[in-house]
């Protein structure tokens, strides 16, 4: 694992604005790496800014974000970040090994040789238990699968940084469980840095670290026991909202 004193990724004063709205206000922080970093709020807080911003396909952000040891967007990351979308990123017509070695050839030419392209996809369609479908046409799998076929794509080539934008949105719990699974198998294994988010609550529960959000700001970063004991709740839901009612109270009250 390379070494990254100030984090795998960090943001100083990250602030996006859209039209009339400041979308992202000022963020400060930095993700360990090797580590899963929950991103949590609720929809339309910012968390997928905050994501595109860090794989460097937002616009007109302002401060510094640094990934990788590089600024944010920087050429050189294309090969080393794997980007899951909300919305599967596959081709229909095409199977799930096509798509994957379609893939494979275009996203990651510099880091998958030919000679290595059809083992590399054969695991990353392994990683996400699709054996079974290698050869099923994208089109014709539940969009759980789809998902999953989204996922496999975003690991081939063992990228150091996975950043996963709501990934087990409309699964069912087994599927939810066995993802998470994998995903603290990426981090132990090949000590890749993970930034997934989610509006899932209990899925806090499942990360070394985790950014709570609200209306563009950081409500908390630090680890779930930590929250829990700050706040002196049971679980990391009740202690967002307290956070959030903290919050609140503060900007009510007269400066």
């Amino acid at each position: 694992m390379m070494n990254y004193p100030e984090g795998a990724v960090r943001a100083r004063g990250l602030t996006v604005v859209r039209g009339d709205r400041t979308v992202l206000r000022g963020l400060d922080f930095a993700l360990p790496p090797g580590r899963i970093t929950g991103l949590l709020g609720p929809s339309g807080c910012g968390k997928s800014t905050l994501l595109r911003s860090v794989v460097g396909t937002q616009a007109r952000t302002t401060g510094t974000l640094d990934v990788l040891g590089r600024p944010a967007g920087h050429p050189a990351l294309r090969a080393r970040i794997g980007y899951v979308t909300q919305a599967p990123s596959v081709y229909a017509d095409l199977t799930v090994r096509q798509n994957l070695d379609y893939f494979a050839a275009v996203l990651r030419p510099g880091r998958l040789h030919r000679d290595a392209r059809a083992e590399s996809v054969a695991g990353a369609i392994a990683d996400v238990d699709l054996t079974s479908h290698a050869d099923s046409l994208a089109g014709r799998l539940s969009g759980g699968q789809r998902s999953r076929v989204s996922l496999a794509v975003a690991l081939l080539g063992t990228p150091e940084l996975l950043v996963l934008d709501e990934p087990t949105v409309g699964l069912d719990p087994v599927l939810r469980r066995d993802l998470w699974h994998l995903f603290h198998r990426i981090a132990a294994e090949r000590a890749a840095t993970i930034l997934v988010s989610s509006h899932v609550m209990d899925e806090a529960e499942r990360c070394h670290r985790l950014l709570l959000m609200r209306d563009g700001e950081i409500l908390a970063d630090d680890t779930p026991d930590a929250l829990r004991t700050r706040t002196g709740s049971a679980t990391v839901e009740e202690a967002f909202l307290h956070l959030v009612d903290a919050a609140a109270a503060a900007e009510k009250s007269p400066r």
